[in-house]
């Protein structure tokens, strides 16, 4: 049986699938530099992503990043999966704020200046798990 997203879940599915949807097509266009800085901030942090070309990297990052979108912003596509894949990506992201050194005050979880741009990520994080909470608690 298919579910469908319910309408009050839309305008947060709505907001991060357009965030994601947004970010993957920008990367699609991502020259070498860009791509070699996106690569370096997370290779940096999950050190088992320096053995991916830097451009090959981002080339998956942005074809993950728009199927997320997609996913977020298709209803027939159940709250329960898009929630959990993500929840999953906001973790990793906000892995990258925890991890990397300067994105966080000295002694503290509040983000430093350089550190506010993965920080807001934390929203996402908020929705996910907002998804998978609610189609866990209507079963």
């Amino acid at each position: 049986m298919m579910t469908f997203a319910r309408v009050y879940q839309m305008p947060p599915r709505v907001a991060a699938g357009a965030f994601f949807l947004s970010s993957g097509l920008s990367k699609t266009r991502a020259d070498r530099e860009t791509a070699q800085g996106v690569h370096g901030m997370a290779a940096g942090t999950y050190p088992f992503l320096r053995k991916l070309d830097p451009e090959a990297f981002t080339r998956l990052l942005s074809k993950a990043e728009i199927a997320m979108g997609v996913a977020l912003l298709v209803p027939a596509v159940p709250s329960l999966l898009a929630g959990a894949a993500l929840t999953g990506f906001a973790g990793g992201l906000l892995g990258l704020y925890l991890k990397t050194p300067g994105m966080r005050e000295e002694g503290s979880l509040r983000p430093s200046q350089q550190g506010i741009p993965l920080a807001k990520d934390a929203w996402l994080l908020g929705i996910g798990l907002g998804l998978v909470l609610d189609e866990l608690l209507h079963r």
